[in-house]
């Protein structure tokens, strides 16, 4: 899958603004980061809207762009909501899905699976965002994929930031490989609790989370 400049460039600030080369509260300099990346202040400006559109950064009027802080409690629940807009989309995926898409399922894994054995997070990500997606266009309602999908986006850079844990690369390939036995064997609820474990971040798991975006400040 292509992506733009402004892809690129959102997704270096991402990891940036989690590892804590800018602290909240920081302004960032769009002429000095514009030199830093080679690039015009137009693609820049695209990569701050996806920020801002994830929660990382605020655009002030006459001011500048500042990074936000999104505290522990507000990701949680974030995560939650995520986690049971997921479940539904699984339910009712695994009542409506079609042979084509479940293929499609299979082929997202295996180059999931070639990302795990290669160790390259970021484009095991991509792939995981292919995954998501289909099961959300699966489940037969444009409303709740269109708000599984904006979720997603808002949770991107703490959904891509996991998966730097140890472990967690091939936890999620198990947990791939479960959901799609699920949908094929049209087993709803079954779907439904597989997809609300493997999003949600609760007990252990979000302190590790939180450890991880802590550990280079």
């Amino acid at each position: 899958m292509s992506r733009s400049r402004s892809d690129l460039i959102a997704e270096t600030l991402e990891d940036e603004i989690l590892r804590g080369r800018f602290a909240p509260g920081t302004r960032l300099d769009e002429t000095r980061l514009a030199e830093e990346h080679g690039v015009s202040r137009t693609p820049l400006r695209e990569a701050f809207q996806k920020l801002a559109a994830a929660g990382l950064i605020e655009q002030q009027p006459r001011r500048g762009v500042f990074v936000r802080e999104v505290g522990a409690v507000e990701l949680l629940e974030m995560f939650e909501v995520m986690a049971e807009t997921e479940a539904s989309c699984g339910r009712l995926a695994a009542l409506r899905i079609s042979e084509s898409a479940l293929a499609d399922l299979d082929a997202a894994n295996a180059r999931c699976r070639e990302a795990l054995e290669a160790g390259l997070s970021d484009a095991y990500y991509r792939e995981n965002e292919v995954f998501h997606h289909l099961i959300y266009a699966q489940s037969g309602n444009r409303f709740l994929a269109a708000e599984a999908a904006r979720l997603h986006r808002r949770l991107k850079p703490f959904r891509r930031t996991q998966l730097h844990l140890r472990g967690r690369m091939a936890q999620s390939m198990s947990e791939h490989l479960e959901i799609v036995e699920a949908l094929r064997a049209g087993e709803a609820d079954r779907c439904a609790a597989l997809l609300r474990a493997h999003v949600a971040v609760q007990g252990e798991k979000f302190h590790h989370l939180m450890a991880g975006l802590r550990a280079a400040e």
